[in-house]
């Protein structure tokens, strides 16, 4: 086995963790993450938001809810950096490199309603599972199978998320 010494050119060699993937591959692995974890930022804060800005007869209930999906949000930005520091990348570095790789929309409207909230939080766990599923096919294709080990834990956190969000839209309509 031969390591690859020679990261992308725009990691500093002192940051160049020797790995036997590929130099692209590193830099494809290295992207795909770094905007999952700008996702996963984003989403956080707008989980917050809502948590912070709850208003309605479900109070308690979201609330709760909502501070439970922020923090394992919160706690997957990590994970993920680090799995793109231990293959030889460089990962978020600040507020604007979050906000340039991001693809969760913003949310800065003064009042949200409870349903509205869960919606647009049930959409953005939606695109989210579909992002991490491709950058779980990068990873395949790089041949990175402990990285898409760690996706695949990430895939179902974001399920179970979409799965909660989903049944608290159902009110008592079935009752």
């Amino acid at each position: 086995m031969s390591l690859n010494t020679t990261a992308p050119l725009t990691v500093p060699r002192p940051l160049a963790t020797p790995t036997d993937l590929t130099a692209e591959g590193v830099s494809q692995i290295t992207a795909a993450l770094n905007a999952l974890a700008a996702d996963a930022v984003g989403l956080y804060l707008k989980t917050k938001n809502y948590h912070w800005h709850l208003s309605g007869p479900h109070f308690r209930d979201y609330h709760l809810m909502f501070d439970e999906q922020a923090g394992q949000l919160l706690a997957s930005v990590d994970v993920l950096a680090e799995r793109v520091r231990r293959l030889g990348g460089t990962t978020l570095r600040s507020t604007g490199h979050v906000l340039r790789l991001q693809r969760v929309t913003n949310d800065d409207e003064d009042f949200v309603t409870a349903p509205d909230m869960l919606a647009r939080l049930l959409a953005e766990n939606g695109a989210m599972a579909a992002r991490q599923r491709d950058a779980h096919e990068v990873c395949d294709r790089q041949r990175d199978y402990a990285t898409a080990s760690l996706l695949e834990v990430f895939i179902d956190e974001t399920e179970w998320r979409t799965w909660f969000l989903f049944e608290a839209m159902q009110g008592d309509a079935g009752r």
